[in-house]
This record gives C-alpha cells, structure tokens and sequence, in this order.
C-alpha cells in the first residue's frame, strides 16, 4: 500500500529548469565550450560536480579540484540570483492542489531532489509546510541516477521503498527511483521517459487517490 510520496523539485514541482540553462549557458561561453539545448537535457536528475565534469569532457579540457569547486559555486551563485525573484506563481499548475489533497488524504511527503537550494526554493515558493522531510544535497554522497537521495527520503518517511512513490521529470530520476524499489510517476510524455510506471502532464486536475490507484 502506497503511504509515501517523494518529489523530485526542479521541473516536477517548479519550473526552474530555465534558470539553471541560463547559469550553466554563461559559465560556458566564459570556458569558450559550447552548450547546446540538448547539452541541458543531458544535465537533467543529476548533481552540480557531474554537469561540471560533463561540460568539461565536452571542451577537452581539464582543470584542477579548486577550479573545479571554484566554478560550481560561480554557477551556484548566479543560480540563486535568477531564483531570487521567484513567488509561488512559480509553482507548475496544479501543484499546490495537489499536495494539499496529498496532505488531506494522509500521505506522508518527502522532497528528493540532488538540488543544494532546495529548502530556500520550498521557502520562496511557500510549500515547504507541505514536506514532513526535505532530502537535498547536502545530505547526499551519490546523484541520481543512485537511488540514495530516496532511499534516505523514505527512511525519513520511516516508510519502506516498496511504501513510496516517486515523482520525477528525468530519466535518471524515474532510474534512481526503480533502483531503490520504488515506483515511478514520470511527469512528461510516456515517449520521453518510457520507462516510468505511468506518466502524467502535470498536477492540473490530478488527485493522489485517483492517481495512485492506478499504479500497480
């Protein structure tokens, strides 16, 4: 019986997806690295450090640990600027509805995200009342598609993983997800992340029970 449900935040609950587009096109222009709309898709589910490496491996080049370091919190530091503005307007239809049906129908609510702005993202958006757990990277040693961003939200949901439900909009978080035992909402098209258990648009119109029910 489904008890747990865990979220994934960037392009499941908010679309900010954008912004970290926008960060990671400047830094590339500064490394002379080009960085194209499906470079960003690759990006998607997976941790700050590993985008790096990637965009690196891209331009052949090679830099040491501090650069390295260096560069991700330049990245991060022009993230939380773009995200600064950001209201619950923010929020990706149906969202807020959603989890507050969630909450009325005694699920417990957990956050796995690899995204080290999460909680200040839940507080700017005004949900993070929602959340009996808020798992993030700084809490992490392995991104997605590892399962240990959920396992450790399920553990702190004091549920098992067969108990959880995921809720993801990548590939690698629909695989994170199969690979810790749990099931998989893929919010998209069954054509872009084929291997999810069921696939939805969005939140617009959804209700937990009914959803969930469906979910074999």
């Amino acid at each position: 019986m489904i008890r747990g449900l865990l979220f994934d935040l960037d392009g499941v609950l908010v679309n900010t997806n954008p912004l970290h587009a926008q960060a990671w096109q400047e830094l590339a222009e500064e490394l002379g690295i080009p960085f194209s709309q499906e470079d960003h898709q690759a990006f998607l589910g997976i941790s700050r450090a590993q985008c790096l490496e990637m965009l690196l491996a891209k331009g052949n080049r090679s830099l040491s640990e501090s650069e390295k370091q260096r560069l991700c919190t330049r990245k991060n530091a022009r993230y939380r600027e773009l995200i600064g503005s950001l209201t619950p307007a923010a929020l990706l239809p149906g969202v807020p509805e959603f989890l507050r049906a969630a909450r009325a129908e005694g699920y417990r609510i957990a956050l796995g995200s690899v995204s080290k702005n999460a909680g200040f993202l839940l507080q700017k958006l005004d949900i993070l009342e929602f959340f009996d757990a808020v798992i993030d990277g700084t809490q992490i040693t392995s991104g997605k598609p590892d399962p240990e961003v959920f396992l450790k939200g399920a553990q702190a949901l004091a549920l098992s993983p067969e108990q959880c439900v995921v809720f993801e909009d990548s590939a690698a978080g629909i695989e994170a997800a199969h690979r810790g035992g749990m099931k998989a909402v893929g919010i998209g098209t069954a054509q872009k992340l084929p291997s999810a258990d069921r696939t939805i648009p969005g939140f617009s119109g959804v209700t937990p029970a009914v959803l969930l029910s469906r979910i074999s």
